[in-house]
């Protein structure tokens, strides 16, 4: 039907049949059927012939604003077209506070990949601030960061929210209830990430809102050695929900015991990046389609 669109809005131009077939390098009765089919299509007449002079209908007028912005439309998509090939293979540098390069890094970089073949990917890991810095100050094109970001220099879009869960060795018998409230979690021997990353502001902030003194055993800056450690230490940990999956679970014989504050804790994670004019094309196509996802 493009094609037809086409045919259509250059007879509407050149307020002629003939003239329009000799632009296309068509017969006119070659030009006739395809505009035949086009009404077909329609379900709807698209002129009327008012003596030697031919007349857009109410639905041709409709017909002919859709085949101007479909041409706007292939215009773009060339235009993206030439500038992925003129720039061939693109560079992006992403920042990864510590929290997202082991919880949502991996998989980001992942769906990238699949998505963006083209991409070639280097990343840079700090702490949220610095990701900020980089971002800034152009060495890092995007960040990821667990936290909105309120910066008049910066873009921020919001990708999904995050929370705490308690999650703990399935031989470790903590009560009979079945379930455990938040004022369970004192005295519980539990390992911490250490300190300096959003995720354990978090953490600390729900000790301090519900008075809380669990018992510390160990504080570690990987929450791969946090897992692998549970049974050794027979502890407790809180895991950003975004890094726990059924197969970590099952691989570690670890459970999560649900706790109603803990879906309060909730943090949300964003990308940012600086100017859009200033990213190449590709990385800002890419961006706008992870914007109107995280929105439906």
């Amino acid at each position: 039907m493009i094609e037809e669109m086409h045919m259509f809005a250059a007879i509407v131009e050149q307020s002629s049949m003939n003239k329009a077939a000799a632009l296309l390098n068509l017969s006119q009765p070659a030009l006739s059927r395809k505009i035949a089919k086009l009404e077909q299509d329609i379900g709807s007449q698209l002129f009327r012939r008012i003596g030697k002079r031919l007349e857009l209908t109410p639905i041709g007028q409709m017909t002919y604003e859709y085949a101007l912005e479909l041409r706007q439309l292939h215009r773009r998509y060339l235009q993206k077209v030439a500038d992925y090939e003129s720039a061939g293979r693109t560079s992006i540098t992403i920042g990864a506070s510590l929290t997202t390069l082991q919880t949502t890094l991996p998989d980001f970089i992942k769906a990238l990949n699949g998505s963006h073949p083209e991409f070639d990917i280097k990343a840079v890991t700090g702490k949220t601030h610095e990701i900020v810095t980089y971002v800034r100050e152009g060495k890092a094109d995007i960040g990821i960061v667990a936290s909105r970001i309120e910066d008049a220099q910066l873009h921020c879009v919001p990708l999904f929210e995050d929370h705490l869960l308690l999650v703990l060795p399935k031989s470790m018998v903590v009560t009979d209830k079945g379930m455990l409230g938040i004022q369970d979690l004192n005295g519980l021997p539990i390992l911490l990430f250490s300190k300096g990353t959003w995720y354990r502001m978090l953490t600390d902030e729900l000790f301090a809102k519900y008075n809380l003194q669990p018992d510390v055993r160990m504080e570690i800056d990987s929450f791969e050695a946090i897992v692998r450690l549970q049974h050794t230490c027979r502890a407790a940990t809180l895991l950003p929900q975004s890094y726990v999956r059924e197969q970590l679970l099952a691989d570690n014989d670890l459970t999560v015991i649900p706790i109603r504050e803990l879906a309060e804790t909730k943090r949300t994670t964003s990308l940012i990046h600086a100017d859009p004019a200033a990213l190449h094309p590709a990385v800002r196509l890419w961006i706008e389609e992870l914007a109107a996802r995280s929105k439906s």
